[in-house]
């Protein structure tokens, strides 16, 4: 049987019809076999959806965003608050704090708003000068930094990012802003009952949520955390901090406050571990210590039970692959940011890089699984924005950037992202990254909360990309021919974020793939299935497997394509759709399947060539850009892994 096909005659869900719109796409006559027909309209009812409860839209949303509130977002000079940055993401047009009116191209469906918690309040009390911060030397010092404005504003802001990474802020303003005082309680609230109006059951999800911002030594170990619950519950607690004595570093100390939240108030939450490209290898330990504790049966399994979910890209870098890691994989060299720490005081070496990328996260796992019972890196992936300006813009065209202090302007791309003695981020380096989709049976907290625990999410660097991931043990090319897909791939198999079983015999798995690109976006270029795997030796694999293309090439002896070519037009900042598909399908089997093997399988997209956010800044303003900035670029998502464990004995 072909395990690979080209296809231009498919949904990935009844959610996607809208792709019929495209041109061409849906138009395709099939001849349909009987076992095609049964498989596709199974006897149980005469109506395809009676009786079922499937997911069967893909919702988009954002995990990771910053309003003023946050320390660092309000001292580079957001003004905007969590109203503002909801309205935003329901699809309002709000005025930025540089003054520019931004919308987005499609409302989102939800959103998770993630305030730093420490130092909650500090930065609205900067800005207003308030006398409890002019009364400290330092802390008239960074007030009047930030009323300049420009450079000076920027120096300020920096200053009293790295007090607080150092762990040097003044004890009277700590303790003003931290658990037990009074503006640390009050801005709790104003965030809880922000996202209480802002949530419409049904219409759009608002969640309450923060960023608890560990960063010992300047490594970057931040976590957000997504609450399932309302008002109710969330005000019966504060949230944690890291800064001593108020709270930790070591992520137990959040692992505590999670299951205290869930004790006390019978509420539910779960973390999200931060991309982790500025750990310098600190965010996925293997060996015997980490930074506050033992990598031992206790940790790997608090942390699965809190961590279902990585935030795999966003504007601080891509966290897929590294080239380094994975020197066979000709895509794995795609936004890295790989110069140091998240203040660059400790440039990165390769030895750190196996600790920060997620496929290799992915199958260090399957080793401590083997060791200590329990995968501690299980998690489905999402994409994010991490904006510190309260727009979640993940579009080339409609980037907002970082922060304020560089919002669409001519020089914002002369500005670096973090510059010190041992190295640059340069500011043209900035991603415009990305969005997390879940497939959810409604558009309620309960049901994407739900959907996120079961890990059936997957990450895009901005474009919305539909896709649909199932594995199993008996799917066929006649599910290929099926308009409603999802059907076919629950009744058969697992979702994506899903475990296969066990089953007797050696017969390899198969797997159910359907891709379709954003109707506003790009063109398709592949789809990729990615494998890792550990052999009786306990040693680590992987190989990237080109599944399904589109145009007419040939794959080489080693499983290379060529590459689909460039429509790019850098004068206009353009491209033509004259190039890949509008839809790929396949269904792929494993041929170097073992079943005495852990394994897990996920699937990478790729659109064609566009353009990055630079070419939009150079047309519109007129600038020159920098020789070493990247102008072209091929968006994609990424899947939650599937995963298989072989039968015990």
């Amino acid at each position: 049987m072909k395990t690979q096909r080209r296809s231009t005659a498919f949904l990935s869900s009844v959610a996607m019809a809208a792709a019929l719109m495209l041109p061409g796409a849906g138009q395709a006559q099939i001849k349909t076999t009987e076992e095609a027909a049964a498989s596709a309209f199974p006897p149980e009812a005469f109506s395809p959806y009676a009786n079922r409860s499937i997911p069967i839209q893909p919702l988009w949303g954002e995990t990771h965003l910053h309003t003023g509130l946050s320390l660092d977002a309000g001292a580079f000079g957001n003004i905007l608050g969590p109203d503002d940055a909801w309205a935003f993401a329901k699809g309002e047009q709000v005025v930025s704090s540089t003054g520019l009116p931004v919308k987005l191209s499609r409302p989102l469906d939800w959103m998770v708003l993630t305030d730093h918690t420490d130092m909650m309040g500090f930065a609205p009390d900067l800005q207003a000068g308030k006398p409890g911060i002019l009364s400290d030397p330092k802390g008239r010092e960074w007030y009047e930094g930030y009323s300049k404005g420009g450079e000076a504003a920027g120096k300020s802001a920096f200053d009293l990012i790295t007090n607080f990474s150092q762990g040097t802020l003044p004890e009277a303003i700590l303790k003003s802003y931290s658990p037990g005082a009074d503006a640390f309680a009050f801005v709790w609230e104003k965030i809880v009952l922000a996202a209480e109006r802002a949530n419409e059951p049904g219409e759009f999800t608002a969640f309450i949520g923060f960023e608890w911002t560990s960063v010992p030594k300047g490594f970057n170990l931040h976590r957000n955390v997504m609450l399932r619950d309302g008002p109710t519950r969330a005000l019966q607690v504060v949230p944690p901090v890291t800064q001593a004595p108020y709270g930790d570093t070591d992520p137990n100390y959040l692992y505590d406050w999670l299951e205290m939240y869930q004790e006390k108030t019978g509420g539910r939450a779960v973390a999200f571990s931060h991309n982790g490209n500025l750990s310098n290898g600190w965010m996925f330990p293997t060996t015997d210590t980490y930074h506050g504790g033992v990598v031992d049966e206790d940790y790997v399994e608090r942390r699965a039970k809190w961590e279902p979910h990585y935030e795999v890209t966003q504007i601080k870098g891509d966290g897929e692959a590294h080239p380094f890691l994975s020197p066979d994989d000709e895509f794995a060299d795609y936004e890295n940011w790989d110069v140091g720490n998240l203040d660059l005081t400790e440039l990165k070496t390769d030895e750190m890089l196996g600790g920060e990328y997620a496929r290799e996260a992915l199958k260090q796992g399957l080793a401590l699984e083997a060791k200590l019972g329990t995968n501690p890196y299980k998690f489905g992936l999402g994409g994010a924005t991490d904006s510190h300006t309260a727009l979640a813009t993940a579009e080339e065209e409609n980037f907002f950037s970082k922060s304020t202090s560089v919002e669409p302007s001519p020089t914002r791309i002369e500005h670096p992202f973090i510059a010190s003695d041992l190295g640059r981020i340069e500011g043209y380096q900035l991603v415009a990254s990305g969005y997390t989709a879940v497939w959810a049976e409604e558009n309620t907290r309960s049901a994407i909360f739900d959907a996120f625990k079961r890990r059936e999410t997957y990450a895009t660097t901005g474009p919305r990309i539909g896709l649909r991931f199932f594995g199993g043990w008996e799917f066929s090319e006649d599910d290929l021919r099926s308009r409603s897909p999802a059907i076919i791939g629950y009744n058969k198999g697992v979702p994506m974020g899903g475990d296969m079983r066990p089953r007797d015999g050696d017969s390899a798995p198969s797997f159910l793939i359907f891709a379709l690109r954003d109707p506003i976006g790009a063109n398709l270029d592949r789809i990729q299935v990615v494998k890792g795997w550990m052999d009786a030796e306990g040693k680590l694999h992987e190989k990237v497997h080109n599944v399904v293309w589109s145009d007419d090439r040939e794959m080489d002896g080693d499983g290379k394509l060529p590459e689909v070519g460039n429509t790019v037009d850098l004068e206009t900042a353009s491209w033509t759709n004259t190039i890949g598909a509008a839809e790929l399908a396949t269904v792929w089997t494993d041929p170097d399947f073992d079943a005495g093997e852990r394994a897990f399988y996920y699937v990478r997209v790729l659109e064609i060539p566009t353009p990055r956010w630079v070419v939009y800044d150079k047309l519109r303003f007129g600038i020159e850009l920098p020789e070493e900035a990247q102008l072209i670029h091929q968006e994609r998502a990424y899947s939650s892994p599937i995963w298989y464990t072989p039968a015990e004995g």
